[in-house]
Formats: C-alpha cells, structure tokens, sequence
C-alpha cells in the first residue's frame, strides 16, 4: 500500500473525497461550528482533543480568573490563528468576540508548531489542540477556555461503502493506535 498526504482544510478536502481525488479525509470540527454533511460520506470518530489558551507569558495574578477573564486579559495581545476561511480561525475569533474583543492576528498559519513557537518566545497568543504537544507537558501556561469551547472532534471520512476496503482499514487502524500511543504518554 501506497500512503499520499495532502494538507487540506475539511471545506476543501470533503468534495473532493466525493470526486474521488481522495480514499479518507482525516477532520475536524470545532465546538458550534459543524462541518456540513455530505450525503454519500461516512464518518468514524476518532477523538476529543481538547483545546487550550496558551499565554505568551505567565499571567499576572492568580490562577484563580476565570477562563473568560483569561482570555480577555490577551485583548490587547497579537495572536496567531489559522489562515481566514478555515474552521478553525471562525472558532477562535468567535470565541475571542464572545469574550469581549476583537483579536490582534498578525501571525496566520496553517502550521500549529509554529503557533506554539510564537508562543514560547512570548510573539503571540493562541489557542492550541492537545496534539501539538505530543504527550509532553506543555511548554508555555496554558489555562483552560471557556466552557463548551474545551475540544475539538477529529474523525476520518470515507465515501459510503468504502469503510471495508483494505487500505482504509489499515489508515483508520494505524490512526487509532497512534492517539491510543499518544494518550498513553500523558
């Protein structure tokens, strides 16, 4: 079996699983914001991935503010997110308007490494999935999001009837051992 990777945000990587560019997407969606279903698709959870507010710096007083006047304290701050038109830059602008502000991105990427290097070198404010720490401890304070806002859901998606084919089966294998990897570490 031959494996070909594509970077592609869901809106764009889900009609062309239709046209048969591709065999599985792997996806995810935010709290509030579903992807739109697809009829002729079928989709296989594969896990919660919790989100959180990684601060550029430690924040000032104590770890006793609430998630939301967290996130409002960064108001001010610049922030990377997701490139517009992707799921995940509506999320996390969203969830910065329902905190009270409008957020300062002067760092777009898709790369949620480099979201974290901003950080860690105190250039930006973002809001990271769980993966991107790949079991370790985190590198910079983070502190929880609003509640509702905590995880994002990843799944993989095939054409319907395509679930049995032998190359999927082996993708969604391999993907399932890796989260199950990766939880074993935290």
């Amino acid at each position: 079996m031959r494996v070909h990777v594509t970077q592609r945000e869901p809106e764009r990587a889900l009609p062309t699983l239709s046209a048969r560019d591709y065999d599985l997407v792997l996806a995810e969606e935010y709290p509030g914001d579903p992807n739109p279903r697809t009829a002729g698709l079928e989709q296989e959870d594969l896990l919660d991935d919790p989100l959180c507010l990684a601060l550029p710096r430690p924040s000032d007083g104590p770890d006793t503010a609430g998630p939301t006047a967290v996130l409002r304290s960064l108001a001010e701050h610049p922030w990377v997110m997701e490139p517009d038109g992707t799921a995940a830059r509506r999320w996390a602008r969203t969830l910065c308007r329902n905190a009270g502000f409008e957020p300062d991105v002067r760092f777009e990427s898709t790369d949620v490494l480099l979201h974290l290097r901003l950080v860690e070198r105190g250039h930006a404010a973002a809001v990271l999935p769980d993966l991107v720490r790949g079991g370790r401890p985190p590198s910079v304070p983070v502190r929880q999001l609003p509640r509702g806002q905590r995880s994002r859901r990843v799944f993989t998606v095939v054409r319907r009837g395509g679930s049995r084919h032998p190359a999927v089966l082996a993708c969604r294998d391999a993907l399932r051992h890796a989260v199950v990897l990766g939880t074993e570490r935290v």
